[in-house]
Order: structure tokens, then C-alpha cells, then sequence
């Protein structure tokens, strides 16, 4: 039986009218002192999250299978490990190349057949790549797994890498490419880049650059399939209603027949900024776009923590002194990213540049100055385990969750551990964590020079 808004409001109503008639006939006295909410019992979600996770060894390949009983689709992700680091100036892009034309066509997959299985099953491949690592993945229902697993292992066992695929791909990655600098907040970031990274391994842009993505060939991208595709180097995460003894044999069968190798991932040094910088690039536009980037905590540290939310509560601030009260930007943020060599900033496109710029600072340095409430950090915690929970909901995300903290997180059961870390905050370790890192700020502008103070940007205190 469905309810309409007008009986959901007159039951509300009469359901209220009989609470306050029992709420009068309660002895005041026992009301004096309410029911307390019992803490979180962290422990037993924790056990109960990391049971669903069963955790082998095939060959050197580590393999993470988590079982979502009654869950209808399976996520399957193979991981390489080292990203930048397995990259140079000169081939720049060849893993996202690679991975790119893998998922094209297989030996026993050619192109149309792939596409016309695909689009059957509802299937789903993919690649991604990021400064630490890159993947391969695929999204099936539970009923087409094992045909999705047989084409999923082709790609990864025998991709087809044809002339046709081959220049096809290249074609699309060096158009897209090419255009960075036409779009202002993708120009923005190749700016950044090159300012916050260099003389880091992440200065070599996984997604590589229209050169160098241009000069790879066919032969270039079979030599480093080759040369990645061991088992020392991958890390395979599969999430879905799958039992993972059998997913053991699977694996062994297939992807267990990958040489071993010898692979080492190399540590990611961390990123040093011993000044406050501001590199400004002229360009005619009718606003000016802006974004600073300042070092932060791994999220390997206990300082991420805090850090989440004291960039939490910056972002708000800004939002509501820039936008809301001053109209001077339409949307000024505040971030923080995962990355094992970590960076968090602040970003506003705004006609005056500088006093939007002043007011984000400022509200940085009252965030070190002044204390906070912890009404203001439980609010921020709501918000953001309610966000955190929503990008939880897939297989996916779970899937790529248990990754990240397995290749630069210490392991996969410390992403169990963010609920609780999360809620021992307190207001002084988040004035903390915005004291050693909201500064020497590295500023990168777009726009007109002429707008542009210097001194505002690099000569507040939060700096």
C-alpha cells in the first residue's frame, strides 16, 4: 500500500499528538536523565569486515577476495604496482597506452567479437592510471562471470595489440592530449604539475604527453607488457558472491602462469616545498583561475586523519566567506588527495584574484589560530562518512578501497581502521595537522599578471 504526502503528514500527526499525551503521563524524574548511546563497538566491525576478505598467493601474484553474499555483480581488478616510477620523460604514458590498446582486442577476442560478447553480458572492461599505480578491470553480473573471467584473462595473457588498435588508440590519446592547454582548469593542472612535482617521479605524467605518447610504437608496448605482466609487480582484487577457494583454482590456471619475476616497488620519496612560490602564466581570459598546493600527511600516517578534517572544514569556510558572503568566486575549494607522495591546496577562479586569494588564506590561518569546537568536527565526520559510505556502495569501489591501502596505505586492513581513526579526532589535532602543513604554499595562476599581487599570495602568515 502506498502513502501520500498528505497521510504521511496526518499520521505523523496523530502519531505526535499520542506521544505527547504518553510523554505527560511519564514520571518527570526518569525523564531527567536520558537513555546514554551506546560507543561504536569498532572491534567487532572490524573483524566482521576483515572475515570477508581472504587474502592467497599464486605464484608471487597476492590475491584479495572479497565475498558480498547476495551481491548480483562481480569486480575484478588487476593492479600493476609503481605508476611514475615505472615511467621516464621519454616514454611517458606507455603503461596507460598499453593497457588502453590491451582492452581493445585479445587473440582469441579479436575487436568485434570482444565488443559483441561484451554488450551481451553487460560487461564492463577498463583501465585507469594514477601517479602510483595503474589498472585493468572489469564489472560483471554474478551469472556472466565465467565467460567475463575468460575474456578478462585473455586481455590480460594474450592482448592482440594490432596495427589497426595500435594507431587507432594513439590517434585518440594524442587529440586529447594535444587540447590540454585549450581548456583553463585542465591548463591549470599541467601548470601545477610542473611546478608542485618537479624533481619528482611525478613529474612523468602517467597519462603521458601528446610527444611522447606519438613516438611509442606497437613493438614499444608488446616489450613493456612483457616486461610488467609478472606476477611480482600485479596485485589481483576481485569483490562479489564468489567463493574464494574456487577463485584459487581459476587463478591458478590462468594468471598463475605469469613469470614470477623480481620486482621491487621502489619507495616514493616525499615532496618538499621549503617556500611559499606563485608562478603566474598569462592568458586573455575573463577570469583569473588560481591554485595553490601545499604538502600533506600519507595516508599511511596518523596525521591523515585530522587532515581530512581540517581540509574539510577549510573547504566550507572558503566556500561560505568567498562565495556566499563576498560573491567572489562561484566555486572556491579546498582538497586533500590520497597519494603515497601527498599534496592538499586550495583552488578559486576569480576577476580579483587577490582578495579572493586573501580571504582563503586568512580563513587557513584562523583554522591554525583558532581553536575549534567538537560539535564542528562530529558535523564534518557526518558529512563526510556519509560521502565516504555512498562511494562504498559497489563492488568497485570496495574493490579499488582494499587496492589503494594494499599498494600505498601499509595493507589492506587499514582501510578497516577509517571509521575509528576518524572518530578519535580531536580539535587539537586538527589545529595541529593545519600548523605543520597549511604552508609555504606553491601557487600557480592563469590568467592576468596585472591582477596579480604577489605579496598577498605568499606574505600571509598561513605561508
Amino acid at each position: 500500500m502506498g502513502f501520500t504526502a498528505s497521510t504521511i503528514f496526518a499520521r505523523g500527526r496523530n502519531w505526535a499528538l499520542l506521544a505527547c499525551c504518553v510523554l505527560l503521563t511519564l514520571n518527570v524524574a526518569a525523564a531527567q536523565t536520558p537513555t546514554p548511546t551506546p560507543a561504536p563497538d569498532f572491534q567487532s566491525v572490524i573483524a566482521r569486515q576483515a572475515s570477508q576478505v581472504t587474502e592467497f598467493d599464486v605464484n608471487g601474484l597476492k590475491v584479495l577476495v572479497k565475498r558480498r553474499e547476495g551481491s548480483q555483480t562481480v569486480a575484478i581488478q588487476l593492479y600493476i604496482r609503481g605508476g611514475a616510477g615505472n615511467i621516464t620523460t621519454a616514454n611517458a604514458g606507455v603503461e596507460a597506452f598499453m593497457l588502453n590498446v590491451a582492452s581493445e582486442a585479445s587473440t582469441n577476442f579479436p575487436r568485434d567479437r570482444m565488443r559483441k560478447e561484451l554488450a551481451r553480458m553487460g560487461s564492463v572492461l577498463g583501465e585507469s592510471v594514477s601517479y602510483d599505480y595503474s589498472a585493468l578491470s572489469m564489472t560483471a553480473t554474478r551469472a556472466n562471470f565465467d565467460r567475463s573471467w575468460e575474456i578478462f584473462t585473455d586481455v590480460v595473457l594474450h592482448p592482440a595489440f594490432t596495427k589497426e588498435d595500435v594507431d587507432l588508440v594513439k590517434s585518440r590519446l594524442v587529440a586529447s592530449l594535444s587540447d590540454d592547454a585549450d581548456e583553463p582548469d585542465t591548463y591549470l593542472q599541467r601548470l601545477q604539475e610542473k611546478v608542485a612535482y618537479a624533481g619528482h617521479p611525478y613529474l612523468n605524467r602517467p597519462e603521458g604527453t601528446a610527444e611522447s605518447i606519438s613516438k611509442l610504437t606497437g613493438e614499444d608496448l608488446r616489450a613493456y607488457h612483457q616486461r610488467t605482466m609478472q606476477t611480482s609487480q600485479l596485485l589481483l582484487v576481485i569483490v562479489g558472491d564468489l567463493d574464494a577457494a574456487q577463485l584459487k583454482t581459476r587463478i591458478t590456471a590462468t594468471l598463475g602462469k605469469l613469470p614470477r619475476g623480481t620486482y621491487k616497488p621502489p619507495t616514493t620519496p616525499a615532496l618538499t616545498f621549503n617556500a611559499s612560490t606563485v608562478d603566474i602564466t598569462s592568458r586573455e581570459l575573463p577570469t583569473n583561475y588560481i591554485q595553490g598546493l601545499f604538502t600533506a600527511p600519507s595516508i599511511t600516517s596518523p596525521d591523515i586523519y585530522p587532515m581530512y578534517v581540517a581540509s574539510s572544514l577549510l573547504r566550507d569556510r572558503v566556500f561560505e566567506e568567498v562565495r556566499v558572503k563576498r560573491n567572489l568566486s562561484y566555486a572556491p575549494d579546498a582538497f586533500l588527495r590520497t597519494q603515497a607522495a601527498n599534496i592538499g591546496g586550495i583552488y578559486v577562479t576569480a576577476v580579483d584574484a587577490n582578495q579572493a586569494v586573501r580571504v582563503m588564506l586568512n580563513e587557513m590561518t584562523r583554522l591554525q589560530r583558532e581553536p575549534i569546537g567538537k560539535d564542528d568536527i562530529t558535523a564534518v565526520i557526518a558529512q563526510f562518512l556519509t560521502t565516504y559510505y555512498i562511494g562504498q556502495e559497489t563492488n568497485a569501489a570496495q574493490a579499488a578501497g582494499l587496492a589503494q591501502y594494499e599498494l600505498i596505505g601499509g595493507g589492506w586492513r587499514n582501510s578497516l581502521l577509517f571509521l575509528e581513526k576518524l572518530q578519535s579526532v580531536t580539535p587539537a589535532d586538527v589545529q595541529r595537522v593545519a600548523q605543520k602543513y597549511m604552508h609555504n604554499i606553491r601557487f600557480v595562476v592563469l590568467g592576468n599578471p596585472a591582477a596579480v599581487d604577489k605579496t598577498v599570495f605568499i606574505g600571509q602568515a598561513g605561508n
